[in-house]
């Protein structure tokens, strides 16, 4: 029941893997913007600019609108979500083994 969340996450931590994807959504992260000003923005060809752009909306992490003749992009805060609940999950158990330490070591230190 749970591959396809999994394997959504897994292809959006590839995608962000990459500076230059996680360039592109720094750059469309206050709206969407056309390829070529995001091109422009990361120093980037509008080609290269666009294959990362299909591998970020393909992880579910941006998505595009058209506008006239121009594609604009953005970032998809639901494709964002989904990785930072991942990482969260990872929180729980941490604090619970640090509460467990100290209350040992505050425990021995009593006795």
């Amino acid at each position: 029941m749970h591959a396809e969340p999994d394997r959504d996450v897994d292809q959006a931590l590839r995608a962000l893997a990459d500076v230059n994807r996680r360039a592109i959504l720094a750059a469309v992260r206050t709206g969407p913007r056309a390829v070529g000003q995001i091109a422009e923005e990361v120093g980037l060809s509008q080609q290269t600019t666009s294959h990362h752009l299909g591998v970020l909306r393909a992880a579910g992490l941006a998505s595009s609108t058209r506008d006239g003749t121009r594609h604009l992009f953005a970032v998809n805060t639901d494709g964002l979500a989904a990785v930072r609940a991942y990482l969260d999950d990872f929180w729980p158990a941490k604090l619970a083994a640090l509460k467990a330490a100290i209350e040992l070591r505050d425990g021995g230190n009593d006795g």
